[in-house]
């Protein structure tokens, strides 16, 4: 853990993103919104905070998502990518046991009960 708190950092779409994968997260972990689009002055700002940290996306399998994760793939060119299953859509729409399993890929923390998928 850095001196000014969280090592890992996921972005994500929207606040319903964010509750869910939060709940699902067992380690301490900053999660951001981008709320859909991000201004070149928020990205410079995140550029400047987010620097030392490992940087994680997580957007929706959808055309909004991919152009969020390429303008994110130029800005963060050491960001890991984490991908939810197209038929999902969305990262609110998925199953927790699928975003508990697409989160323990990347080596973050979840809490074990989500990964029963009964």
């Amino acid at each position: 853990m850095g001196i000014l708190g969280h090592d890992k950092v996921i972005i994500v779409e929207g606040t319903s993103d964010k509750r869910k994968v939060k709940s699902i997260v067992k380690e301490p972990i900053e999660i951001i919104c981008t709320n859909g689009t991000i201004s070149a002055s928020l990205l410079d700002e995140w550029i400047d905070t987010l620097y030392d940290k490992d940087v994680y996306v997580l957007v929706d399998a959808d055309a909004a998502g991919e152009k969020l994760r390429k303008q994110l793939m130029r800005e963060f060119p050491r960001a890991e990518h984490l991908f939810i299953d197209k038929m999902y859509r969305e990262v609110a729409s998925a199953p927790e046991f699928h975003l508990a399993a697409v989160l323990i890929g990347a080596n973050i923390e979840v809490h074990t009960q989500y990964l029963d998928r009964g």
